[in-house]
């Protein structure tokens, strides 16, 4: 695909006064934005920076039997750390420990913690309760982290 710059003249609602680039295309077709790109929200009445309102990381993986990672992006590894523990390590490190996590299961009876947030990892504890109330691995776990990449 080529691109062509367009200069503001001709076309309707495209001005070109500081010569900025905002979108690149590579040779291999990959679009570029810049980090200060923005969209209107849903109802139009304000933007969106599109950098900063994406997942910087997501998973949904399985603690019980073979703790198996489904899917993922932004994720080197898991570890098993015991009932209901997970250690996520991250493929690219946030910039600071300062980020956003979500957990969450399909099942009843859960409870969930991220502990010690850093650069390099997150650990989560999302626990099913037994019928005698005991913390058990859980199935169909899903983690999101929301921050800065380094």
């Amino acid at each position: 695909m080529a691109l062509t710059k367009v200069t503001g003249s001709g076309v309707e609602g495209i001005t070109n006064l500081s010569n900025a680039t905002f979108l690149s295309v590579d040779a291999s077709e990959v679009a570029t934005l810049l980090t200060s790109a923005v969209i209107n929200s849903e109802g139009g009445a304000v933007t969106t920076n599109i950098a900063q309102g994406v997942a910087k990381m997501w998973c949904t993986h399985s603690q019980a039997a073979s703790y198996t990672l489904d899917d993922s992006f932004n994720v080197a590894s898991i570890a098993d750390n015991g009932a209901g523990e997970t250690t996520i390590t991250f493929t690219s490190s946030p910039s600071n420990a300062n980020y956003s996590v979500t957990q969450g299961t399909g099942h009843n009876n859960r409870f969930a913690i991220s502990n010690a947030p850093n650069t390099t990892r997150v650990k989560c504890e999302i626990y099913e309760i037994d019928a005698v109330g005991n913390a058990i691995d859980s199935a169909d776990v899903c983690t999101t982290v929301h921050g800065d990449l380094a």
